[in-house]
């Protein structure tokens, strides 16, 4: 009987410190008293590149160089918002 007891413990054990593991301060920013994390601020920095280059590939009527534009700038998003909190947050 003891001898199940002890691996039960153990996954006990290990459980308690992930989950404790991951109990650290949250990267955020006071923007008018308000915190906001950080990675609310990166994804809307992404996604207002994906807008700026939409915009810019249409003034200069290229548009069309992007064929599949409903996940090619979903992607750019994705893609500078992680750049941002990899090169500031890590």
């Amino acid at each position: 009987m003891q001898l199940s007891q002890k691996p039960a413990r153990l996954i006990s054990s290990l459980t308690g410190f992930i989950a404790l593991a991951g109990c650290g301060r949250a990267p955020s920013f006071s923007i008018l008293g308000s915190f906001f994390p950080a990675w609310l601020i990166c994804l809307v920095t992404g996604i207002a590149v994906a807008a700026s280059v939409n915009w810019i590939l249409t003034a200069l009527k290229q548009e069309k160089l992007i064929t599949w534009g409903i996940i090619t700038y979903p992607c750019l998003a994705a893609f500078v918002a992680i750049a941002l909190w990899l090169i500031f947050f890590r």
